[in-house]
């Protein structure tokens, strides 16, 4: 299955940006009230400068306590951002997630964000491929 897919499975295209030079206290507030588990900071909406995930969060609070807060998301970012198209397959996303050891990766199309996909996102694909594939062969075992 290719992300454009799980995309459009999903029914939702939002993709939450703040901007650079938000606090970090905005962007968790987001997190919180939006109930999800990154944002990415995009000077434009389009166009993905770094993500801020729970984890950067976390990591923030460890380094500096409740300073921290105060605090531009860019400072915490993660800068160097893993992307995927609308092409690629799900089983390379999720080889590509768990190796880097992260959960959420923008979709880019022409250096324009067009949606984020996330680790539950692809190993539902997956599973999804798989239970076709299981039913095609049972279906050839079976005869029908």
């Amino acid at each position: 299955m290719q992300v454009q897919h799980i995309l459009k499975s999903k029914g939702i295209d939002d993709v939450y940006t703040v901007k650079p030079g938000t606090r970090m206290r905005e962007a968790v507030a987001m997190l919180s009230e939006k109930r999800i588990g990154t944002v990415v900071v995009s000077d434009d909406g389009s166009r993905a400068q770094g993500i801020l995930s729970e984890r950067d969060v976390v990591r923030a609070l460890a380094a500096r306590g409740a300073t921290a807060m105060d605090a531009p998301v860019e400072e915490f970012m993660t800068s160097k951002l893993v992307t995927c198209a609308l092409a690629d397959r799900a089983d390379a996303v999720l080889q590509q997630m768990t190796e880097g050891r992260f959960r959420h990766m923008p979709v880019v199309e022409d250096g324009m964000m067009v949606g984020l996909i996330t680790i539950g996102d692809a190993v539902k694909a997956r599973l999804s491929e798989l239970a076709m594939e299981r039913d095609a062969l049972e279906g050839m075992i079976m005869g029908h």
